[in-house]
């Protein structure tokens, strides 16, 4: 049987040894993840939407993976100022990610989003970030911590229980919610650790965490993955 194509949005890498140059990149634990669950991941070029069709782009794909990265710029979600600890802001990806989240809800294309590609949908549908959650001992960078999962959400079902050790590298967090989002998880601290969206047409779901940290060895995380390309082939 066919894999089905999931669409990776790419992320711009200042150097890259192998290559010479500066270089579009995904990890690769992200993209074997997807391959273990039956998918063809497919890294697609980060192109600025005035010039580009981006839902035309994405109307090839049987789904989309949007995955973590540096900070999307504070002025997106209507910050007057920029915390010091904001770093890695690209204009063109921000512009980019954030057409692929709209535009992936739209076409009701299955779509999971991790880490920053979370905070990416929160903010096109009109939300807000907390810019830095502050020093050590608030911040989850290099953490694995477990999440309490809310019931009868897309995220449970995937993950099949309502607790998950989760492998967490971010320093912001979700402030306000976008238009139409349900907190489907969070950490003890109170920390919005996955969102969804009641009432959309496709199949959507979002964590703050990595998945890919440990889809290897932990069967739940693995599902996450799993489920992106079960509906995606369910959509072919």
């Amino acid at each position: 049987m066919t894999r089905p194509l999931i669409a990776v949005p790419a992320r711009f890498s200042a150097t890259t040894s192998a290559l010479r140059y500066a270089a579009e990149v995904n990890a690769r634990a992200l993209i074997e993840a997807v391959w273990r669950a039956g998918g063809e991941p497919a890294g697609i070029h980060p192109a600025d939407p005035a010039e580009t069709d981006v839902a035309e782009r994405l109307a090839r794909f049987d789904g989309v993976l949007l995955p973590g990265g540096g900070d999307l710029a504070p002025h997106r979600y209507g910050a007057a100022d920029t915390h010091a600890a904001v770093y890695d802001v690209d204009d063109l990806q921000d512009a980019f990610d954030l057409e692929v989240a709209r535009r992936a809800l739209d076409l009701a294309i299955p779509l999971l989003a991790i880490c920053r590609g979370l905070q990416t949908v929160n903010v096109a549908l009109g939300g807000t970030l907390e810019q830095d959650m502050g020093g050590p001992e608030r911040e989850h960078r290099h953490l694995v911590h477990p999440v309490a999962v809310e019931r009868d959400t897309l995220l449970e079902r995937a993950l099949g229980a309502e607790k998950a050790e989760a492998s967490c590298y971010h320093h912001q967090r979700v402030d306000r919610l976008g238009s139409g989002l349900t907190v489907t998880a969070r950490a003890a601290d109170g920390t919005v650790e996955g969102l969804e969206l009641p009432g959309a047409q496709g199949w959507f779901t979002a964590v703050q965490w990595h998945p890919e940290d440990t889809a290897d060895r932990d069967p739940a995380q693995q599902a996450l993955f799993d489920a992106l390309v079960g509906e995606a082939r369910e959509r072919r």
